[in-house]
This record gives C-alpha cells, structure tokens and sequence, in this order.
C-alpha cells in the first residue's frame, strides 16, 4: 500500500508575509478556495501576528469572517504571543501554530522574548484553545541554524522540544527558518526528535535557501515523517530573518511524490493553475519549477 502524506499548505501565511505585493481580502479568499479545490485540506490561512510588523496579513479577522469553510479541510491561523491567541479565539480558525525558536537569540529577536517564556506562553494558550476544542501546533523554528548564532546544536534543539512536550501540544513541529539544514542532519535530527517527543506527531518546515529543500524533503519522509509544509510556488521566506527565501514548493513537493508511489490527495494539474495565478498576483515569476517544466509524463504521452 501507498504510504500517505499529508501537506500543510502555507502559502497564504507564510507565502504571502514576505512579498512587497499586499494582495486584497478578495484576492485571499480566492486563493485559499482554489488551494482547496486542488486537494489541500490543512491550510495555513491567516496571521494573528502584529499588523504593524506583518501588514500583509493584517485582515486576519476578515479573511476569516468571510471565508465559506470546507467540509473536511482545516483551517490554520499562525499566534505569536497571547495577544494573537485572544483574536484568534474570536474566530471560526480550527488550529494555531505557535512558533518559538531553538536559537534563544532569534526568539528574543522574533517573539521579544527568551525561549522559555514563549514555551509558557504557549502552555496558556494550549490549555485554553483546548477547551475551545481547537489544535495547537508549536514549531520550533532555526532548528538547524540561525542569522544571529550560527549553527544551532543538538541540545537547545532537545530542550525546545522537551519544553513543547510538556505543553500538550497536539502536533510538534520543526522548522528550517532560514534554510540551512542538509539531508544527513535532517535524517538525525529527526529520529533524535523523534526518540525525545513521546509519541507527539511530527512536522517538518523547510525553506529552500540554499536549494536543499526537497532534498530535506525526502530525508525527513525517509525518517518517517507524514506532514510536511509547502508554499504554493515557493513563495514567502521569514520578514525577521535576512536573506531568507521561500518554503519548498507545493508544485515540486507533490511532484516528487506522486513519482514515488505516495498518496497525498493534490491535483499537480491544480496546483500548477493556483501557482500561474499567484504568479500574475505578485507580477513576478515564482521559485517552484513545475509550473514551467510541468508534468511527466506529458498528457500526449499518456
């Protein structure tokens, strides 16, 4: 039998937060409707961030008034401190996301805070979306590295995760925020992870900085990830990391997939419409490679 994995699809978050182009709420609703369509059914649809720092996400509480939820797809809203929680609470949103970094100097830098004071952070708001019946997922983002501390070891990495665990969380998450990670240290990270999250299910977040994403991809499937998140296109990056460039692309990640044999319920023939509209959206061409080079075998050759 086909092993399955499930995409958690970014793009109209993460994708979107980092392009000077500050689509409308129509624009948005159009696109998280048409990511649905392709087959995505877990969404990262909006920000709760800070408008002032991520403007282009600041009608978080419109695109959530006004969009007609799907049966069977999740909805998820990013929280970065209590403040977002509490608007994200006066939403229909399904799950948040709750990042903190393994590197103490971007968390202070990102969140305003040491890490462990977000991880208590994110136990109160755990607690509290549960009696609401909403997930939580925390990711522990430079999981591999960061702009400001460089390589970030094993252990800072072990004791995010330790202080995650403990929260209740009910998916952990880590991520490559700036795209520095490798596949032979994406396959040991994971099973240290793995070995230290009691049995939380795990995630994977991958930029495509220095052009290992897929590559990472694969190694964390290979290790026994199932939910991995991709960027319609390949769009967005970090606003609070330099130099940073967008998550792997939806396109190229479904792609390599369906050629290995997995189940993941997205229509590549979609998805390459959804990146050709996001691409006149942004008016400039987009990383992921399938929209141009398009499926193979070609349909004549079928």
């Amino acid at each position: 039998m086909a092993r399955n994995i499930q995409i958690v699809e970014v793009g109209p978050r993460d994708g979107l937060q980092n392009e000077s182009v500050i689509l409308s709420t129509d624009d948005k609703l159009a696109l998280i409707d048409h990511l649905t369509d392709a087959g995505i059914t877990r969404i990262e649809a909006v920000s709760f961030a800070h408008p002032k720092y991520v403007p282009q996400l600041a009608d978080a509480e419109a695109v959530m008034d006004r969009l007609e939820k799907r049966p069977g797809v999740s909805y998820i809203g990013l929280v970065m401190n209590w403040r977002g929680w509490v608007r994200a609470a006066n939403t229909d949103i399904d799950e948040v996301n709750v990042p903190l970094f393994a590197s103490d100097t971007f968390n202070r830098k990102n969140q305003g805070a040491p890490t462990s004071e977000t991880i208590a952070v994110l136990d109160e708001i755990t607690r509290d979306a549960h009696k609401l019946g909403i997930k939580v997922t925390g990711t522990i983002g430079t999981a591999w590295g960061g702009p400001f501390e460089g390589e970030v070891g094993l252990e800072p990495l072990l004791e995010a995760v330790a202080g995650v665990v403990r929260t209740g969380v009910d998916e952990l998450a880590i991520a490559d925020t700036i795209g520095v990670g490798d596949p032979w240290s994406v396959t040991a990270r994971i099973a240290a992870v793995t070995e230290s999250a009691g049995g939380i299910p795990l995630r994977v977040h991958f930029h495509d900085t220095r052009n290992t994403g897929l590559a990472n991809a694969y190694a964390a499937i290979e290790a026994g990830v199932t939910t991995i998140d991709a960027s319609v296109g390949g769009i967005g990056g970090c606003p609070f990391a330099p130099a940073a460039t967008g998550n792997i692309p939806t396109d190229d990640l479904v792609y390599m997939l369906n050629r290995g044999g997995f189940d993941h319920g997205v229509s590549l023939t979609s998805l390459i419409g959804v990146s050709r509209e996001v691409e006149e959206l942004l008016d400039k061409p987009l990383p992921a490679m399938l929209p141009a080079a398009g499926d193979f075998p070609p349909p004549e050759l079928e």
